[in-house]
């Protein structure tokens, strides 16, 4: 599961996808520091395959960051 950069906090599934879906960024729920899904995490999923099993592990594979990366 996902964790936050700043205070370690380990995020929920439900969390996880919210900020999987959002081009902006969440605010970390433990200490309201702004998270974004790792340029590293983003290409994998550009290259990766939207298939069933793909968007059941998305909550275990997704990487956070304190920085809005560029894709690449």
């Amino acid at each position: 599961m996902a964790r936050c950069t700043n205070c370690n906090y380990k995020w929920k599934a439900k969390e996880i996808w919210a900020i999987g879906f959002s081009k902006k960024g969440k605010d970390c729920p433990n200490c309201g520091v702004r998270q974004y899904i790792s340029s590293k995490t983003q290409r994998a999923f550009t290259l990766g395959n939207l298939s069933l099993i793909f968007i059941v592990i998305l909550p275990f594979v997704i990487k956070l960051s304190e920085k809005d990366e560029p894709f690449w």
